[in-house]
């Protein structure tokens, strides 16, 4: 597992003809999860923490901090400190394609793998950093208690998001 741990605001500023950073700062914290298609269980621990690496290299040319970075077999958790000139879909987007072709090109499963449609986001405030981080760090621990399906709904409960059931992850039963 990766952390990578940030803990001050994020500045947008730039060097302007007059040498002054511009006034543009923000805090905002993001938690994305995503899933392999079906959940099928095929990330596997002697190649996940290579597929870690390769991820945080996608956000940290993207110009985002990641923060933490864990998962499970058949899921994800990223957690980053995120500009706000940022669009989030395409962060994700990039994320998920290139590591797709990634694990593909290495030839890590037997069968072709693919991520899921879709993607939870999350956010969180300063004070909660801590909290969130050693909650990705905890993956393994955690969903000894609790299948992925039920931590997802619970995150939907949690932060109040309306959800249409047809649209959620495809679940295996």
């Amino acid at each position: 597992m990766i952390v990578i741990f940030y803990k001050h605001a994020i500045p947008l500023g730039f060097l302007n003809k007059r040498n002054l950073i511009a006034d543009t700062y923000s805090q905002i914290y993001i938690q994305i999860v995503f899933s392999v298609k079906y959940r099928k269980a095929l990330i596997h621990e002697s190649w996940e923490e290579e597929l870690y690496k390769y991820i945080t290299g996608i956000i940290q040319n993207k110009r985002q901090k990641l923060i933490a970075i864990n998962g499970m077999p058949d899921h994800i958790h990223i957690f980053i400190g995120m500009k706000p000139n940022c669009c989030l879909s395409d962060l994700v987007r990039e994320i998920k394609k290139s590591s797709n072709s990634f694990i593909n090109e290495k030839q890590f499963t037997e069968i072709p793998f693919y991520w899921q449609e879709g993607f939870g986001a999350f956010s969180y405030g300063f004070s909660q950093i801590d909290n969130v981080v050693q909650y990705i760090k905890n993956q393994k621990n955690h969903h000894y208690k609790k299948t992925f399906q039920e931590e997802y709904l619970e995150y939907l409960k949690k932060f109040e998001i309306e959800y249409n059931e047809d649209y959620l992850f495809e679940w295996l039963d």
